[in-house]
């Protein structure tokens, strides 16, 4: 597919597009391999709440301008942040990383993620914090912050074990070393690896596939898987009888049981 790719200013950008229901995240900072700065992450963050605060958006597909996802954090921007504390996305906006960060909303609409060529650091984390990604089969992958003294703090320590088991964790958190596609899914990082250049095709054709769905159905299951792995099976149980009733009484459940009944495709709404 091709998207219009604008000339992003020196310190990189975040361009959004809309296709359909599908809202485009494009990291656009090429010169500099998608090196991450502060005004990236604060757009990055606007663009995941434009998302989840437009009725007619509903699903977001994250990918990159250039030959490759990220190269992860520009150091010696982000640096005195680091040193400060200080957060580089203001208060109140959808967190991209999605781990229930204090003072930030949690995104509820799913996301797919296309990486490729180098997917380094925050890369990996942004990834992680997506629910499907699909990568090129040239990916090359590195959580490397304990090269640089540094913490991975944008979920890594969360999921990769969660995903991949303690042990498949720590060898790629621990050792910082680089590792390919093929690893990444075997570690279950990611969810389909296909030939570099088609990453993009595929995971759009994965976001239309899921908008095509009734809207308040894939939020509502989307929450309650996050529930059951964040809160524990009780907690997500609890929400089985009253949202779905709430779901049974919408507008798109009356068209899907229309649907079933007269043998077509639905065709949803969000109300």
């Amino acid at each position: 597919m091709q998207i219009e790719n604008p000339s992003p200013p020196s310190e990189g950008c975040i361009h959004c597009e809309v296709r359909g229901h599908v809202l485009l995240i494009g990291i656009n900072r090429p010169a500099k391999r998608n090196g991450w700065t502060p005004a990236m992450f604060r757009q990055l963050a606007e663009a995941y709440t434009r998302l989840d605060d437009a009725p007619a958006l509903r699903v977001g597909l994250l990918h990159a301008f250039g030959e490759h996802f990220t190269a992860g954090l520009d150091l010696p921007v982000i640096a005195e942040f680091m040193r400060t504390g200080r957060k580089v996305i203001p208060p109140g906006l959808v967190e991209p990383h999605d781990f229930g960060l204090p003072g930030y909303r949690r995104r509820s609409k799913p996301m797919v993620a296309a990486v490729k060529g180098i997917c380094f650091t925050v890369g990996i984390e942004l990834m992680l914090g997506a629910d499907v990604v699909v990568a090129a089969d040239n990916c090359r992958f590195a959580q490397m912050e304990v090269q640089r003294c540094i913490m991975p703090t944008g979920g890594a320590t969360l999921r990769m074990a969660e995903r991949a088991g303690l042990g498949n964790a720590m060898l790629h958190l621990l050792t910082s070393d680089e590792f390919d596609a093929a690893e990444a899914y075997r570690c279950h990082f990611v969810q389909k690896v296909v030939p570099a250049g088609q990453e993009l095709d595929a995971a759009f054709r994965i976001a239309e596939r899921i908008a095509a769905q009734a809207p308040q159905a894939v939020v509502a299951t989307r929450l309650n898987v996050l529930k059951a792995i964040e809160l524990g099976q009780a907690a997500a149980v609890a929400d089985f009888i009253p949202v779905q009733q709430r779901l049974a009484n919408s507008e798109d459940a009356a068209e899907g049981l229309r649907s079933f009944v007269e043998k077509r495709p639905a065709h949803f709404t969000g109300r």
